[in-house]
């Protein structure tokens, strides 16, 4: 299922002390709330994203091999896992088996430029191959399919950077084919169950998009639905099994997202699910069949609902497996055992291998086990009113055993912008309510997931309504007692970080501090600067947020870095030098700004991350900072 677009995402004392800082109505909570170290919140898992194989026999999943994450195979029933990759730098985050039963295939950029490469292993020979070796390219996965597995579908911009073109890659000979070429304003892919790409998403002039079908390769391109600028975050879910449909999540009618059959030869719809407020989120769907099974709404928490009767009592017996929001992570080839993982506002992450026939699971591992030592907080779904009216959804997050009231705290800000948070476990939520401070994060306009009014209502409104619904959330979490309004701070990365330091400008008496991680500082120069393989939706970033050619003025208007003479509070911020979402001179020349005025700043810089920080000595150097600094200026416990 297609995800929107988005520049970014969060997509990581003696008691004496404690006391002295805290005071003493904190004091029980102090003395029952042991400090989880930040290695245990921020560190690599110590397995993670378990797969079982096509045939059944085998798992794999993600562990660390000399403190890097790498792919680990075992066999099922047995204790023989062993290594079959040796990344030694930023280890992998994302792979899946390949139809053959042989292969796995995984991705991997160079210190976060985002020019993915795609190899596989070859479990049999032991061999690892860059399967796309091409420097300054970027590779995408369309499809695979088990009734084809020597191929699979690969978009690459190795024609222009600015584009991406499909291949038919073998994986045996590691040959790459030309198989669809974009005739310059694609942005998307879609393939049908015999592996022929039918489908494809393309940018209208007016920031809205057409999606084309075609009868075969061969045949010319059509288009099927044409969709306003309103209705752009409609997206392409899958074609029907018999290749005569498709399945699509689309607003058009509506004001949240269904999802829809749309009958290609008639143009006629059939809506299979729909809820009045939320968009639809997930999608279960066969793998070999390709027939839709279920899908979810993410309200406050994920709820799913069943189109294939043949699963019913399957999701039924998984519901049972644990109190989380369940998710179907990958199945064998017969379709007898599924992995499944739960999410947990307060526990890590586990793993089952659930077995469809005797209705029962095995319980594989849990992500952090050291974790479960200690005492999480619960995370608590609230929704306020903004000043206009509109209804603010988000989470807050509360030290454990500590009263809700006049609590020092920080507004975390999600990144996208058009993503939302969501109910579950948050490292950062749990090391900052651990730490003693009550963290709010809402989705302010903008947000997606709930309907297109509502994320409509964030167009050209980056450091205005969203920053208002901001300071609102604020001032509810004043009013209700929760925080201590002269102990509160911004926080965020991406649009977060941004938001960060607009709080900073817009609102300087509102926060006693910020973290500003990867946020653009003027809009100009950051959507002159997007990457080249987003240039097909850049008519979508001018609806959004604003064309730098004829809304320059406007867009600096909305800039921080223009304001910086309005900062009365001290900063820190962290940028990725090889970040190519937003680049380091987004954060190079607010810092200097900020100097140049003798504003207090801090400023880290990692040589070797791109947007986020994937290596974990850098993300734990990353978060001790930013601990240190909040203890400074809110008073909340540190690890040494």
């Amino acid at each position: 299922m297609r995800r929107p677009k988005r520049f970014g995402g969060r997509s990581w004392i003696g008691l004496g002390l404690v006391l002295a800082i805290l005071g003493p109505q904190a004091g029980a909570w102090a003395k029952e709330a042991k400090l989880i170290p930040r290695e245990i919140l921020f560190g690599n898992p110590e397995k993670a994203f378990a797969q079982i194989s096509p045939d059944g026999t085998r798992l794999a999943f993600l562990a660390p091999k000399d403190g890097v994450l790498n792919l680990w195979v075992m066999t099922i029933g047995k204790e023989d896992a062993k290594v079959v990759t040796q990344d030694k730098r930023r280890g992998i985050s994302y792979y899946f088996w390949a139809e053959d039963n042989r292969h796995l295939v995984y991705m991997q950029d160079s210190d976060g430029d985002e020019n993915w490469h795609l190899f596989s292993v070859d479990l049999t020979a032991g061999v690892i191959r860059d399967l796309t070796p091409y420097v300054g390219i970027r590779a995408n996965v369309i499809a695979t399919d088990p009734n084809f597995p020597k191929e699979m579908l690969v978009a690459l911009n190795l024609r222009d950077r600015r584009l991406a073109d499909v291949y038919r890659l073998n994986l045996e000979s590691g040959q790459l084919d030309l198989d669809t070429e974009n005739p310059g304003d694609v942005s998307y892919w879609v393939a049908d169950a015999a592996l022929q790409v039918r489908g494809s998403w393309s940018s209208s002039a007016d920031g809205g998009a057409e999606l084309r079908v075609r009868p075969s390769p061969k045949d010319p391109w059509k288009t099927l639905v044409t969709f306003g600028p309103e209705d752009n975050f409609s997206f392409v879910v899958a074609f029907t099994p018999d290749g005569k449909g498709i399945y699509l999540g689309d607003s058009r009618k509506a004001n949240a997202t269904q999802l829809v059959e749309l009958d290609i030869a008639t143009g006629k719809a059939r809506v299979l699910a729909a809820d009045p407020i939320y968009d639809i989120n997930n999608t279960i769907i066969h793998p070999r069949t390709h027939l839709l099974q279920a899908v979810s709404f993410l309200k406050e928490r994920e709820a799913w609902k069943v189109l294939d009767p043949k699963i019913q009592s399957d999701l039924e017996a998984i519901r049972r497996i644990s109190p989380g929001d369940f998710s179907l992570l990958n199945r064998d080839g017969a379709d007898q055992q599924w992995v499944v993982y739960f999410t947990q506002d307060d526990r890590p992450t586990p793993y089952y291998l659930y077995n469809r026939k005797t209705r029962k699971s095995k319980y594989l591992f849990t992500t952090r086990p050291k974790l479960e030592s200690y005492a999480l907080a619960k995370m608590k779904p609230v929704s306020l009113k903004a000043r206009d009216g509109f209804v603010l959804h988000g989470y807050l997050t509360l030290p454990v055993g500590a009263p809700a009231k006049k609590l020092p705290m920080v507004l975390n800000v999600h990144g996208g912008p058009w993503a939302r948070d969501s109910w579950g476990y948050h490292p950062e939520a749990q090391w900052l309510a651990n730490r003693g401070y009550a963290c709010l994060q809402i989705n302010f306009r903008g947000s997606t997931g709930y309907g297109k009014k509502f994320l409509n209502a964030g167009d050209r409104e980056w450091g205005g309504k969203m920053h208002t619904d901001l300071v609102d959330a604020v001032a509810w979490a004043v009013k209700s007692g929760i925080a201590d309004p002269k102990r509160i701070a911004i926080y965020g990365g991406s649009f977060g970080g941004y938001a960060t330091l607009v709080g900073a400008t817009v609102t300087p008496d509102l926060f006693a501090c910020a973290v500003d991680a990867f946020g653009p500082s003027n809009l100009v120069t950051f959507l002159q600067t997007i990457p080249p393989y987003w240039e097909t939706e850049r008519k979508l970033f001018d609806k959004r947020v604003g064309n730098p050619e004829t809304d320059a003025e406007f867009l600096k208007s909305r800039s921080p870095l223009f304001k910086v003479d309005q900062i009365k509070i001290p900063l820190l911020i962290a940028q990725g030098a090889n970040d190519p979402r937003v680049v380091k001179a987004e954060s190079d020349q607010m810092v200097e700004a900020l100097q140049s005025k003798g504003k207090p700043v801090e400023y880290l810089v990692f040589p070797d991350e791109g947007h986020g920080f994937a290596r974990p000595e850098n993300r734990l150097k990353y978060y001790s900072a930013a601990e240190a600094f909040l203890g400074k200026y809110l008073g909340g416990r540190s690890e040494p």
